[in-house]
């Protein structure tokens, strides 16, 4: 499948951490070093870091360059474990995942003892190595079509190439089959899995024959184009233009054409009335402090009687609040502008700032750990075909840490996905 216009952001190599390595600091190295030990006393994975080795053993990682490692560890708390792997600083040991290697670090945010990495007393000195968002990254109009463009814009061919053929990219719904075995996790289960979950957000919303739907944050159509399919209206909004060109022509090859309006727009610029309003993983990119403007929006173009259903990652209230000021290595490399939300905030941010109710329909962590293995596998194994595009080894480390890193956050519970239905109250 080929693009519909040129990719237009393919990485930079020049802006990659395997050329900007830190200014070397003996003071800021020491400090690192230190806290990796910490880190280490009662992890139970293995750090093989030049002659010794730290932790309790378990899944692990060998630092093939220690000053660089520990360089990136002491100039930025939030970014330089994850940079130090895209610059090829260390690896899993042979045999070892890589989600498995990071699961004991989540699994330190997920418990509800500790929340840190580090002893409390250790943590009153992480500002010296934490980095705040960056002023750019704002979500107005403007910025929020840049954020957006930077991940979903990179290129079509290269997301067709480990997405299933609806080119959904959310999370799965499994059902039972989500705990089985990741190591059973198969491309060939996941797009009747993306259909369970289209199926299940279109029930929960009511969509019928005939039903007014608005679709905001399409994607490449897989949502509109199902509900079409059962006779709805949709307006399919988004603000990736080559998503939007993609988008387009896949519901024109689906013979929906004449259901289905796509449009290249930003939420705050809908209007009309809607039966049932639709947002799948879309609150993510949205930004802390657009959180009400978003909800009121979608509460606008409800009709009377209308039902929302919306998709979002969630985390711990308590983790999203000692997280929201600072800049996180997903920040840099992968959502330029996102936050995660808690449940708890979307509550708040409802009952206060709207007229609707909040239901929690369905917890999908374990389905979208499993969602992640196999987009990986998908993306390893069609790497050649990715790197043809013109895709650099560097990129290829940033995908792999990515989703590895974000599976594994959700098999420890730091993060899930929750299906929320929303209704006038």
């Amino acid at each position: 499948m080929t693009d519909l216009l040129p990719v237009v952001h393919q990485p930079v190599t020049e802006t990659w951490p395997t050329l900007a390595r830190p200014r070397s600091n003996p003071v800021r190295r020491a400090g690192a070093l230190a806290a990796l030990r910490l880190i280490a006393r009662d992890l139970p994975a293995t750090i093989h870091l030049e002659n010794r080795s730290y932790g309790l053993g378990g899944p692990a990682m060998r630092v093939h360059r220690s000053a660089a490692f520990l360089d990136r560890l002491g100039h930025d708390a939030g970014s330089g474990f994850g940079e130090a792997y895209l610059a090829g600083d260390w690896d899993p040991e042979p045999g070892t995942d890589l989600s498995d290697l990071l699961v004991p670090f989540a699994e330190r945010f997920s418990n509800e003892e500790t929340r840190h990495l580090l002893p409390r007393w250790a943590q009153s000195l992480r500002w010296l190595v934490t980095r705040s968002q960056p002023g750019d990254q704002e979500n107005d109009r403007a910025g929020a079509r840049e954020n957006v463009s930077r991940h979903y814009d990179l290129s079509n061919s290269m997301f067709s190439e480990f997405l299933d053929p609806t080119l959904t990219y959310s999370a799965a719904y499994f059902g039972p089959a989500a705990a089985a075995d990741l190591a059973t996790a198969s491309y060939d289960e996941l797009t009747q899995a993306q259909l369970n979950k289209l199926d299940a957000i279109l029930d929960a919303a009511g969509v019928v024959s005939g039903s007014r739907v608005l679709d905001i944050g399409c994607g490449w159509a897989s949502l509109a184009i199902r509900a079409a399919q059962r006779g709805a209206w949709v307006t399919a909004i988004t603000i990736a233009s080559q998503q939007a060109l993609m988008a387009q022509r896949r519901i024109a090859d689906a013979g929906v054409g004449d259901r289905v309006q796509v449009a290249l727009r930003d939420y705050r610029d809908q209007i009309g009335e809607f039966d049932a309003v639709l947002s799948v993983e879309m609150i993510e990119a949205v930004g802390e402090k657009y959180w009400p403007v978003y909800f009121d929006a979608i509460e606008r173009r409800l009709a009377p009687g209308g039902v929302a259903v919306v998709q979002a990652i969630v985390m711990p209230h308590e983790r999203m609040l000692a997280t929201r000021n600072t800049f996180t290595w997903v920040q840099k490399y992968i959502f330029p502008g996102g936050l995660i939300p808690s449940i708890k905030v979307i509550d708040d941010i409802t009952t206060r700032h709207t007229g609707m109710r909040l239901e929690v329909l369905r917890h999908l962590g374990a389905d979208y750990a499993r969602t992640l293995r196999i987009w990986r596998n998908r993306f390893i194994e069609r790497w050649p075909a990715i790197a043809d595009l013109g895709f650099d080894d560097t990129f290829r480390r940033m995908w792999e840490f990515y989703l590895a890193y974000s599976e594994a956050g959700f098999r420890t519970g730091y993060l899930d996905d929750v299906q929320l239905r929303l209704t006038r109250r």
